[in-house]
């Protein structure tokens, strides 16, 4: 089915789960859940892949909780992915929470073949100029990139590189959060799930460039 928005119950909904994260509280407001949340979502993901490609995964709303110490046994967020894509080793993310719509593209946990490849590229004058580039791009349109991981330059690499906040990054992701109110309930929310992809290019072309895809079997 087409996106008209998501229901006008969604963020009360998550609102109501983090003040009562129990399966009495989802068993009650299932309906929501569904038709108002998880429902709404993915079909604009489903929409999304229309013009994006790619298949798209919804992750389940319950928590493992084997082995944390949080035994909380739902997430408070909805959030799943455009992945596989044909022409990009980029996912497209999104996510919808009490604190509204996230919408972010990028190499999340960039395995070590990867961070190779990506330390090479930043190391290297002209590649490391224009991710540097890149990222000034994607914050002048209004998207985020989280801090680095790491606290400082990786074991064997320059602490004084003039780009040595980058080689602390062991993934990257650009995305912006559309607040909790009317958008939400209307075709605008898709717009902006896709705009903050679309925005998000010139940090992708960059990754697709000097990055790509792992080689390396995937871990669970």
């Amino acid at each position: 089915m087409s996106f008209e928005g998501f229901g006008a119950g969604a963020v009360g909904w998550f609102e109501g789960l983090e003040r009562d994260n129990s399966k009495r509280y989802v068993d009650a407001t299932r309906a929501t859940l569904e038709d108002e949340v998880r429902g709404p979502f993915e079909d604009m993901l489903a929409e999304l892949s229309g013009e994006f490609g790619g298949d798209v995964h919804v992750f389940r709303q319950h928590r493992d909780v084997r082995f944390s110490p949080d035994k909380s046994p739902y997430k408070t967020r909805t959030y799943g992915l455009l992945h596989s894509l044909a022409d990009s080793a980029a996912a497209l993310f999104a996510q919808i929470s009490a604190q509204g719509l996230y919408a972010g593209s990028g190499y999340w946990r960039m395995a070590n073949d990867q961070l190779e490849r990506y330390r090479s590229a930043v190391l290297d004058d002209t590649a490391g100029a224009a991710l540097a580039g890149a990222l000034k791009a994607v914050n002048a349109e209004g998207l985020e990139v989280g801090p680095p991981e790491l606290k400082t330059a990786p074991r064997g690499l320059p602490r004084d590189h003039p780009r040595v906040e980058l080689l602390r990054y062991k993934q990257l992701i650009a995305g912006r959060t559309l607040a909790p109110g009317p958008a939400l309930l209307t075709h605008a929310a898709l717009e902006h799930v896709g705009g903050s992809w679309r925005l998000a290019r010139p940090l992708t072309a960059w990754l697709d460039e000097h990055v790509g895809a792992s080689a390396m079997p995937r871990t669970r």
